[in-house]
């Protein structure tokens, strides 16, 4: 899902992407202090919703909204305040929301699952299985790697949810030395070519030395379980076959 934040206080705009990563932390959520820059941003590609402030120097909440809505009529608009006497003008935009300062994690959450115009829907070709033992499928096939360890790499991404992991310490994590280079090497690139040639380079991020994965790209019952704490998401043990997980699968349980 991709939402946009504007606010030209930085304080509230900082308070607002927050709430929203709490909400999700697979929320793709930009923050502008400058409604201009919003709108070319939005003029780029598709945006599910867009949090804006409605008082702003230069160009109002309501302005920015109408322009928004020329660009993208399905985009969803919720308006942030500190006052009341706005309403009006939002429900005569029939925006989505209205939320009043300071915003929580609750009143984003309530917007979000009741968006009036559907958020977008795109089919996710890739899929991690967290629960039970650690396993990934492409298009419903389990993916074969040249090496056992490829596996266990990309397992260990999905766990660190899109932060950038260093050649240091992903070796630390697989092997507890830093006398793998070579090896790493080659796990580094069977995982590469095997996305490539599965057409999905989008999932792996390679960039400055460090790997990651573009959450949003995968399917993954972890993550669905960190969103919404459904029981029919969280099915045992976190990640079994292997002994790095412990202290996620300790964290999880903390959660029940």
């Amino acid at each position: 899902m991709k939402v946009i934040a504007v606010d030209d206080e930085k304080m509230a705009l900082e308070n607002l992407v927050s709430a929203i990563n709490k909400y999700d932390p697979n929320i793709e959520v930009t923050p502008f202090k400058d409604p201009k820059s919003a709108i070319e941003f939005v003029k780029e590609g598709p945006c599910d919703a867009a949090f804006l402030d409605v008082q702003m120097f230069g160009m109002s909440g309501v302005e920015l909204a109408q322009t928004l809505k020329e660009l993208q009529p399905d985009i969803n608009i919720i308006f942030t305040t500190g006052y009341s006497e706005y309403m009006k003008e939002a429900f005569e935009m029939h925006a989505s929301g209205y939320l009043l300062k300071p915003i929580t994690v609750d009143k984003v959450r309530a917007e979000l699952e009741n968006l009036r115009a559907p958020r977008s829907k795109k089919q996710t070709r890739v899929k991690a299985q967290c629960f039970g033992n650690f396993e990934l499928f492409i298009d419903g096939s389990i993916v074969k790697f040249t090496y056992a360890k490829t596996k266990e790499l990309f397992a260990y991404l999905v766990d660190r949810r899109g932060a950038g992991c260093t050649t240091s310490e992903i070796m630390s994590v697989l092997w507890e030395d830093d006398e793998h280079d070579s090896y790493l090497r080659n796990i580094r690139k069977d995982l590469l070519d095997t996305f490539a040639k599965n057409g999905c380079n989008d999932v792996i991020i390679n960039n400055w030395g460090k790997l990651s994965i573009k959450t949003d790209a995968i399917e993954c019952d972890y993550y669905n379980y960190l969103r919404d704490r459904s029981s029919e998401n969280y099915q045992g043990e976190y990640m079994a076959q292997y002994s790095w997980s412990e202290l996620t699968n300790a964290y999880l349980y903390g959660l029940k």
